[in-house]
């Protein structure tokens, strides 16, 4: 906890708003938590009813529960409360690997927005990097790691991840995911921008894809896993004891029998992922609109360095597509890191290359760097995307290594064995999130975080390539043994559930308003993301970043006073609504970041400080209660209990 709050030289210290504060130390972790027990036969959605054989030591920590289970019946009103041991928000590699594993000690919830394997996990193309080759070394890895981050990285966190991540792979290799290998039978090893070596292992351009499948396939098999799609986890629920928080569960909004189910757990990991879509071009999923990071700073947890928004250099530019798409993409379509490790190169629009007139690395250096150089030519040169032509590569090579993009550019009339591809920078992940220790704690008790969601200190001020599936695997793993000791130690209120009140439907809004709200928030929407990519993009400046921290706030003021015109109330929940509250939440929280980092590192670039200055290397971190806002979007629905 003191390397999550403190740790190393230079974390004691805060900045919000560019003011400096002092971060005081809590105690341990430790605790004894008034969380409830599952009740896994109340769950009228999932698959699974019957619990799995458990070892001894489990069915004694299961009979000492017994009596709170009977208990807690009486307190149920109706279908819409539900017990489990752990409650997983998200269903990426993060979520999914974490929930096989603390099944093994209790009952697990996976909450999941959509359907179960829509992440950006099913999005990855390029692979997991680990070193898996003799000639490779951990140290090669952490020093590619903590260059590609602009020396901002934890050192700590770099080496446990580079040390651990080759063993998690291979359990993945274990539960059946099949990635691909060489001529010799050995995993083939691809290499990315910013890699010293070939370490990337990867399933053609689809990584993300099959991981998440042989992933899925574990959990179906899981007896004590319940999934439960199409649940917007709304916000967490909390209480506080002697100046300290702890969590409880999540109120969900079931989108598709429109009601709000609450889910009581004693031990809570959130790993939902970034917030790509406060931007308008972003190639994450439509559900990434950083509910995990929202309902984090409202439950009061430390978040950390969210200025570093990661740009990816090649989204394919349906611009210079021969065929336009009939209809505007939910999300851009990424054209993976690996076409350039595999030999793409970089030209204008007149064919020039250009890369090599920024960077001795070229194609190859990290993303940061050919982010701004690509948006550089851009301006230069008037023009709406560059040209990544990888053509010069073999056919047959080209199609094994990237058919997935080699198909969805062919269904545009685009052939990219014999065409440069037309692609264009688009926000990808965030390397700045909820402020997590070695094992995935949070400043909130019984709140863990694992995935993108979470800031761990591995990425620094820009993430090196493949590294986002790593992580995530080694978190979602380091976070299970203190889940499981917070899980068996955790005393519970059986009708803790019914202590706070409930979220109310947006349906009890005549229709006719309804839909003018559900219009407008569209119309917001919209308009938040121009402002992100015009003035909070690539390339800043404080007056830019002024400009958008007003403007923000105007088009939130005027968005909620449209709403309770209209009917609303505080604790109305709608997703258009509630997702518009969460973009709101993480695009200030970005811009406060952004505003308090006083030099150009990594994936902030600002014009007024365009040099790297060593005594400002330290995370940015915002404590909550140092924002005084009464907007509705920074605001728990529900009021925080007192614990008893």
């Amino acid at each position: 906890m003191a390397k999550l709050m403190g740790g190393s030289a230079g974390l004691h210290h805060v900045h919000v708003q560019g003011a400096h504060m002092q971060a005081s130390r809590p105690p341990s972790l430790s605790f004894r938590a008034c969380a409830q027990l599952e009740i896994s036969r109340f769950c009228t959605t999932p698959r699974f009813m019957s619990v799995k054989a458990l070892s001894a030591s489990q069915q004694h920590t299961r009979h000492r529960f017994s009596s709170i289970r009977a208990s807690a019946l009486p307190c149920m009103q109706d279908d819409t409360t539900r017990y489990f041991d752990f409650v997983v928000i998200g269903s990426g590699v993060a979520g999914l690997r974490y929930a096989l594993e603390v099944s093994k000690h209790g009952s697990v919830a996976i909450i999941t927005k959509a359907e179960p394997h829509e992440s950006n996990t099913n999005y990855a193309q390029g692979g997991v990097s680990a070193v898996l080759c003799p000639k490779d070394s951990v140290e090669s890895h952490m020093q590619d790691t903590i260059v590609a981050g602009a020396y901002l990285c934890d050192e700590e966190t770099v080496r446990i991840v580079c040390t651990e991540g080759p063993e998690r792979v291979k359990e993945l290799i274990a539960m059946g995911a099949s990635f691909d290998h060489g001529e010799d039978g050995r995993l083939h090893l691809a290499r990315e921008g910013g890699h010293s070596h070939n370490r990337i292992v990867h399933s053609a351009d689809m990584t993300g894809k099959e991981i998440e499948r042989a992933l899925l396939q574990a959990v179906e098999n899981d007896e004590n896993i319940s999934v439960f799609g199409h649940h917007f986890a709304i916000d967490l629920l909390t209480c506080q004891n002697n100046g300290e928080i702890f969590c409880y569960g999540v109120d969900s909004l079931d989108t598709k029998a429109q009601k709000v189910v609450r889910f009581i757990s004693k031990v809570t990991l959130l790993a939902s992922g970034g917030a790509g879509h406060i931007y308008p071009t972003t190639t994450n999923p439509p559900v990434a609109t950083g509910d995990g990071i929202a309902m984090c700073h409202r439950a009061q947890a430390v978040i950390s360095n969210m200025e570093f928004v990661q740009f990816h250099p090649t989204a394919l530019s349906d611009e210079g597509l021969p065929i336009k798409p009939a209809k505007t993409r939910d999300n851009a379509f990424l054209v993976t890191e690996a076409v350039r490790g595999d030999g793409g190169i970089l030209y204008n629009q007149s064919m020039e290359r250009f890369m090599p007139l920024y960077d001795d690395r070229a194609e190859l250096a990290p993303r940061d760097v050919v982010a701004r150089s690509i948006d550089d030519q851009l301006k230069k040169r008037g023009e709406k995307y560059v040209l990544l032509d990888i053509s010069h590569k073999p056919r047959e090579k080209i199609l094994a290594h990237f058919p997935n993009i080699a198909a969805e550019c062919l269904l545009h009339g685009l052939d990219i064995t014999q065409q440069p591809i037309p692609v264009v920078p688009a926000a990808h992940y965030m390397c700045g999130g909820v402020r997590a220790g070695l094992q995935g704690e949070t400043s909130v008790r019984g709140l863990y975080v694992a995935g993108e969601v979470a800031c761990t200190g591995l990425h620094g001020a820009n993430r090196l390539a493949s590294n986002s599936l790593l992580e995530a695997l080694v978190f979602a793993q380091r976070a299970v043994q203190p889940s499981i000791d917070h899980m068996v130690d955790a005393d519970a209120d059986p009708c803790l559930a019914e202590k706070w009140a409930r979220p109310v439907l947006s349906v009890s809004i005549r229709d006719s308003a309804l839909s003018d709200i559900i219009e407008r928030t569209k119309k917001t929407r919209m308009e938040l993301q121009s402002i992100m990519w015009e003035y909070v993009g690539i390339v800043r400046s404080t007056n830019r970043l002024k400009n958008a921290e007003w403007k923000i706030g105007d088009l939130e003021s005027e968005w909620e006073e449209f709403l309770f015109r209209g009917g609303w109330k505080p604790a109305t929940v709608g997703i258009e609504a509630c997702e518009m509250r969460n973009l709101f939440c993480c695009a200030k929280l970005v811009v406060k970041s952004a505003l308090a980092r006083r030099e150009s590192r990594g994936l902030h670039f600002t014009e007024d400080f365009p040099y790297l200055e060593e005594s400002k290397r330290k995370p940015t971190v915002i404590f909550p209660t140092a924002i005084q806002e009464l907007t509705w979007s920074s605001k728990p629905l529900q009021r925080q209990l007192q614990c008893k």
